[in-house]
């Protein structure tokens, strides 16, 4: 399975794209966390899972807002649970801590897009590709 992310993941990302991951990138320690690192294309930027807290990844970031196609996006790990979690500025929320597989949902009319690579054909989402997405499930 390993092995098969990683191909994927290299053939979607390229040596200079930024990555963000949305957590739980290795819960098996610093050495396992920096074996993979090293085997990933990209640079990436890792925001904080529930996993990670002791797998020595290079960076520690809760929540990001970013803006891709002037859409203002909240990057977490958790989903929100209710709009009271979703800043009132945020087109909509990409996270990747789901254990049921959806694909999305709303929060009143926010969409929620999980980006975990289980719901993505194990390889991640593209800026481009996340958009058509959100344009396609906004117009709905």
């Amino acid at each position: 399975m390993n092995e098969g992310i990683i191909k994927r993941w290299n053939n979607q990302v390229d040596q200079n794209d930024i990555v963000y991951h949305l957590g739980d990138f290795s819960f098996k320690g610093r050495k396992n966390a920096e074996k993979f690192e090293g085997k990933l294309n990209g640079n990436i930027i890792h925001i904080i899972g529930n996993h990670d807290r002791n797998s020595g990844v290079k960076s520690y970031i809760i929540t990001a807002f970013l803006e891709f196609g002037n859409k203002i996006v909240l990057a977490q790990h958790h989903p929100p649970r209710s709009i009271d979690e979703i800043p009132k500025e945020c087109d909509f929320v990409i996270c990747g801590h789901v254990h049921d597989k959806w694909k999305h949902k709303f929060i009143e009319n926010i969409p929620v897009i999980n980006v975990g690579v289980d719901v993505w054909d194990l390889t991640p989402i593209k800026v481009d590709n996340l958009l058509k997405y959100y344009n396609k499930i906004k117009k709905k």
